[in-house]
């Protein structure tokens, strides 16, 4: 239903976070047979070679071993396995040969290319380099002696009718190109053709999930994807046709106004790749929506190959690399929305020249230079009114904190400027949860109408002045 390295590379494209690779799974090549640089990459879809060996997955190399491996790919759980099968093309005696590329032929028949060069690197060798071939290269043809050829399908200049029935078609490249020809013709032509050749297939038919999800693909390649089709896919008896739906659904958002909350039913899904591709969908939503799908993604078991995606989601989505979302892992108790906030706070608070620079890291302050602690006191912990007071306008004057006096000769900083009400929310939320801290969060419904309330006010609060507002509890 669809190809296996789709599914390889599919965790790697969680919303990546600049500086930090995203998770890449796990190399389904056995150790013995790995080979770098791969240069071309093939799965067997043709009937002109034996049933046993559809789906294997085919490696071009030319460093080391110069030719090409195959190997077989079966479906395991969420992810694949995979075994060597043979080495099906490869030089003795040639040490330029060099297969880059490969693809079968409308014919059946595989055909690669040797690039044949006694150069290949661009570390080491100018682009330039004289001994760089530009003359010589082979095309090779590998047919099966005792098998026909196929039928080479009808799709250039094809009739729209033609194409569709393309699409039932076992060869792969045969229904890629079709579906190619196909996004080059008239939508108002295609579509309602599409609609009436999906309502015209035959239930019964063996791969008739399969027709339906080409259809999908269709609909999807000339941005119109078909929502109604979309939402039956996704109920499939099949997780491969659930999976792939969920896929189409992750690029559409912008048609499809109930996304969130299909990939909120694809995260309950009892199929682990369904499930994957819901978080790596989620990850690309904004971060309320999409952390609220992976908060319920982790209600269901997160195993070896949705666990480093997964993470990598998490955190990426709040902006922070895997290393600090596994730091703060166990910073706070709490949960959902009041978590993200409480994250977003503490990246405010370590801004250089921000809460940290006085405050520290600690929240213990810095007593030899007047800064006050934010650890235990009712200043912090008391009035959330009192606290948005200081925040935004600032504060100046002699201050009385945890029975010591400060001088308060260094006025706080005023914030209203600087953040903005959700901005201000995550920074208190985050102090009065941390460094022991209990306390109550602060929304930023609280900041605005706090804002508004004190919009008036110039220049720096005095202690006594907000003391005399709201008594310390």
């Amino acid at each position: 239903t669809s190809g296996p390295a789709v599914r390889w590379m599919m965790p790697g494209t969680v919303v990546p976070l600049y500086g930090h690779a995203n998770d890449k799974s796990f190399d389904l090549i056995e150790p013995a047979h790995r080979v770098r640089p791969t240069s071309g990459l093939e799965f067997v879809s043709s009937r002109h070679f034996p049933e046993e060996v559809q789906g294997d997955l085919l490696i071009n190399n030319t460093i080391g071993f110069l030719g090409m491996k195959q190997h077989t790919m079966v479906d395991d759980g969420t992810g694949y396995t995979s075994k060597h099968r043979q080495d099906l093309v490869w030089s003795v005696d040639d040490k330029n040969f060099r297969p880059v590329d490969m693809q079968f032929a409308p014919d059946g028949s595989l055909y690669f290319l040797d690039w044949h060069n006694v150069l290949i690197g661009h570390m080491q060798h100018n682009a330039r380099d004289p001994l760089r071939d530009h003359v010589h290269g082979r095309v090779y043809r590998i047919t099966y002696p005792d098998r026909p050829l196929v039928e080479p399908a009808e799709i250039d200049g094809a009739s729209i009718p033609v194409l569709l029935d393309n699409l039932k078609l076992p060869e792969y490249r045969s229904r890629y190109r079709t579906r190619r020809e196909l996004r080059g013709r008239n939508p108002e032509e295609v579509l309602p053709a599409l609609s009436t050749w999906v309502n015209n297939l035959n239930r019964n038919e063996p791969n008739y999930q399969h027709h339906l999800l080409e259809a999908l693909w269709v609909s999807w390649g000339m941005n119109q994807v078909d929502q109604s089709l979309l939402r039956r896919l996704l109920e499939s008896d099949d997780y491969r046709v659930r999976a792939a739906a969920v896929h189409v659904l992750r690029f559409t958002g912008h048609q499809v106004s109930d996304q969130a909350e299909l990939l909120m039913d694809a995260v309950r899904d009892d199929h682990g790749r369904v499930r994957l591709e819901a978080i790596v969908a989620a990850s690309w939503l904004d971060r309320e929506t999409g952390m609220a799908i992976l908060e319920e993604a982790a209600q269901k078991p997160l195993d070896k190959w949705i666990e480093g995606p997964y993470k990598s989601a998490v955190a990426h989505l709040q902006g922070i690399s895997v290393k600090e979302h596994e730091e703060t892992e166990n910073l706070t108790d709490l949960t959902g929305k009041d978590r993200e906030m409480f994250l977003l706070g503490k990246k405010i608070y370590e801004r250089d020249g921000y809460c940290i620079t006085c405050h520290q890291a600690d929240g213990k302050g810095l007593e030899a230079s007047q800064f006050p602690p934010l650890s235990g006191t009712r200043w912090v912990n008391g009035s959330v009114d009192r606290l948005i007071k200081l925040t935004l306008k600032g504060m100046l004057g002699p201050i009385e904190v945890l029975g010591k006096e400060y001088p308060g000769q260094v006025p706080m900083t005023p914030f209203e400027g600087l953040l903005n009400d959700e901005e201000v929310a995550a920074v208190l939320t985050y102090v009065r949860n941390s460094f022991g801290n209990q306390s109550s969060v602060v929304s930023p419904e609280d900041v605005q109408r706090v804002r508004a309330e004190i919009a008036d006010k110039e220049g720096f609060y005095a202690p006594e002045e907000l003391l005399q507002e709201h008594e310390l509890e």
